[in-house]
């Protein structure tokens, strides 16, 4: 063939190469990829029906990674994240509100001896109030001791402020008593009538509830 065909047959050729590019491109729209409501820089084109997006841009778009080697192609995609601890209010540890129990119940028995001390008129002898007040420090030192947490600490200044209330008042009834005073000896109606006796039971009350709930609250008859 001489070069004039030669020539013909190039141009004819590369013609319709372009001819058939030009239609593969005006078939092959771009459209925008949204992962998980958002937008991911990564154009999906269409061919033939077909969605095809580039892996790369995908893997960068969503956070993860994208390797090749030889024929493989190693695709990693991020997972959820681990979902968050439940959040729970701090309670009262168990060993604490065992002990706290147990000294409530110490600072009942003590109030209830001086109560008898006065209402039957015995006479004040020996040293068994202060022996009472020492078995009620001992177990506030067991409860120190064994206060963990936040509402432990917080129910234990309670209880401290039930034993000095307590204390206090049993060393001035027991004084009274002692000096024959009229109002505690004679009146049979004087624990009936006494706001510090009516505080210190109100507080008990208060923290063998509190307590064995777990829960700290506070009440201001224990202030």
């Amino acid at each position: 063939m001489n070069p004039s065909g030669k020539c013909f047959l190039f141009l004819l050729s590369l013609g319709l190469i372009l001819s058939v590019t030009e239609t593969v491109a005006q078939d092959t729209p771009t459209r925008t990829l949204i992962v998980n409501g958002k937008t991911v820089d990564a154009g999906v084109v269409v061919v033939e029906g077909r969605s095809y997006v580039d892996i790369e841009a995908l893997a960068k778009g969503i956070g993860g990674s994208v390797t090749f080697e030889g024929t493989e192609i190693a695709l990693t995609i991020p997972g959820p994240p681990p979902p968050a601890a439940p959040q729970t209010a701090e309670g009262m540890a168990k060993e604490f509100q065992q002990i706290a129990v147990f000294t409530l119940a110490e600072m009942r028995e003590w109030r209830g001896a001086i109560g008898t001390v006065v209402t039957t008129g015995m006479p004040v002898v020996g040293s068994w109030s202060q022996d009472y007040h020492d078995r009620v420090e001992a177990d506030l030192m067991q409860a120190t001791l064994a206060a963990s947490t936040e509402p432990d600490r917080q129910a234990l200044q309670l209880l401290q402020n039930e034993n000095a209330l307590l204390s206090d008042w049993a060393d001035n009834v027991l004084g009274e008593r002692k000096a024959l005073n009229a109002a505690r000896t004679i009146d049979p109606n004087s624990l009936q009538n006494d706001p510090s006796l009516a505080k210190i039971s109100k507080c008990g009350q208060f923290l063998s509830s509190m307590i064995v709930s777990g829960t700290f609250s506070d009440d201001s008859s224990c202030h």
